[in-house]
């Protein structure tokens, strides 16, 4: 018979509270390769778990939805990019502690939307917040009803709100993109040369190479 001591005992039940194990580093890493080619993320999307894989509606939402978040403008918005496949992966496979089980008591409006596991389906649960006929509306409704949940999320200290991790997501797969990282982004390869005054105008942009320099809201 087989027994774990107290100090395992409490390992397991760190990394439990953590979401976070050397299979979802593993994961998260794999996710990252993979952006960087985008005709790779669909066979991906195929081999998820039925039960996790996106049906061709919610890839449009999350597609249309991340060209919101970042639209193009000299450069490809992050639904051309992937961003929005890229968050489906990773909301998937946890990334962000986006599969850890919800605390109890969970939220009447969130209950529809959790798992068996207890974790929340985040794309199901945006599906229906921005509701059934979202995706058929003028583009600039869609923008509206997108900024009202934005607006919701990040007033005061909604930390629960699926909405921010989703946009983090998106977020990250745009800035790891090709495109994102090297054309959105300013890049120098390490270790560049040394300015010691650098002029700063509102058209300057970051580098991709400095990641604090990229503001998730």
């Amino acid at each position: 018979m087989t027994t774990i001591n107290s100090g395992q005992a409490d390992g397991k039940s760190r990394q439990a509270r953590r979401g976070w194990s050397r299979r979802s580093f593993i994961g998260a890493a794999a996710l990252i390769a993979l952006h960087s080619a985008m005709p790779g993320q669909a066979a991906v999307l195929e081999s998820l778990d039925p039960r996790d894989a996106p049906s061709p509606r919610q890839r449009k939402l999350m597609r249309l939805v991340s060209d919101l978040v970042i639209p193009a403008t000299d450069t490809p918005g992050a639904g051309t990019v992937g961003a929005g496949d890229f968050a489906i992966l990773a909301l998937a496979h946890g990334l962000e502690g986006t599969r850890r089980p919800l605390p109890a008591p969970v939220a009447a409006a969130l209950q529809p939307f959790v798992r068996a596991d207890q974790s929340l389906d985040h794309v199901r649960w945006l599906e229906h917040a921005l509701g059934p006929k979202w995706l058929s509306r003028p583009r600039a409704q869609q923008h509206a009803a997108l900024a009202a949940l934005d607006a919701a999320a990040f007033k005061g200290d909604s930390t629960a709100q699926p909405w921010r991790a989703i946009k983090g997501l998106i977020l990250t797969g745009y800035y790891t993109s090709e495109i994102g990282g090297s054309q959105e982004l300013l890049y120098e390869l390490v270790p560049g040369r040394f300015d010691p005054k650098v002029p700063i105008t509102p058209e300057t942009r970051a580098f991709s190479s400095d990641w604090t320099a990229v503001d998730f809201g």
